[in-house]
């Protein structure tokens, strides 16, 4: 089980009830050092690759400065909502509904050319709410909850 995304107190990070696991909300913050990812540097190759091919993760500081915080998280949360889906037996395409909170709505659209690397066809059902903070701190700017839909094989 990959410690990235993991609750920084004392709560699960995904419950089944049934036929559903609803995982909670994801930050992105280092579980390690509880700060949030700020730089395309604090990812994985194989993310700024990735995100690269969206024409994020340029190279140019005076771009990347603006873009990486948000940019870095949106693709954080994903993956660690990935992680969770596939730790219960599941992939993206079970992830059937999204809840994405946003410190400033404008992070939104970068966010969603991130969503797109995770669900190349249709999107899940989602929400979209504008928030006033989150914890751990003023840096943290998306936090999205997720909810699988994965039936039981019968005995």
């Amino acid at each position: 089980m990959s410690t990235m995304g993991q609750p920084m107190a004392k709560y699960a990070a995904a419950k089944r009830i049934g036929d559903f696991v609803f995982m909670s909300g994801v930050v992105a913050v280092d579980p390690a050092t509880r700060r949030a990812v700020s730089s395309y540097e604090m990812l994985t190759d194989s993310a700024r690759s990735a995100l690269q091919g969206l024409g994020y993760c340029t190279g140019q500081m005076s771009v990347d400065v603006f873009e990486a915080p948000a940019v870095a998280q949106s693709w954080f949360v994903l993956e660690r909502i990935r992680q969770l889906a596939a730790e219960h037996g599941g992939t993206m395409e079970d992830v059937v509904k999204l809840v994405q909170y946003f410190r400033r709505l404008e992070h939104y659209a970068p966010y969603n050319r991130v969503r797109g690397l995770f669900y190349p066809g249709e999107p899940p059902v989602s929400t979209v709410v504008e928030v006033s903070r989150f914890l751990p701190g003023d840096e943290v700017l998306v936090e999205v909850e997720a909810t699988m839909y994965l039936p039981q094989k019968a005995a």
